[in-house]
């Protein structure tokens, strides 16, 4: 009775918590971004070490699933690299025949096309 403290306001409470929360979700956000363009960036490098490693190991075919791992890792996680994929079978059909199914479904979504 004699509490000369007000009691705390429960809105101001929970504007409080959502103006630090908003922050927290942008910087959230941006590290995903960061960690996407990484692994994108990681998967065209794996594309361009993965001819100079394929000549280099006839025998062993290393340079195969570094390629399959590049073109996986650019095509989902940036548009650009889906964008540059899907240009690049569209000038060069025949290159779609080699990709199997399951590495279109996890790239692009669809299955192969009939006409590649």
């Amino acid at each position: 009775m004699l509490n000369s403290e007000p009691e705390p306001d429960t809105d101001s409470e929970a504007d409080s918590k959502r103006k630090r929360r908003v922050p927290l979700q942008t910087v959230t956000t941006g590290l995903r971004t960061v960690v996407r363009q990484f692994l994108a960036l990681l998967g065209l490098f794996f594309i361009i070490i993965a001819i100079p490693i394929a000549f280099l190991t006839p025998i062993l075919p290393i340079g195969l699933p570094l390629a399959i791992l590049g073109v996986v890792l650019l095509g989902r996680n940036a548009i650009w690299g889906k964008r540059w994929m899907e240009n690049m079978l569209a000038r060069n059909p025949r290159l779609e025949r080699f990709a199997p199914n399951w590495l279109m479904r996890a790239v692009f979504g669809r299955e192969k096309s009939k006409t590649g």
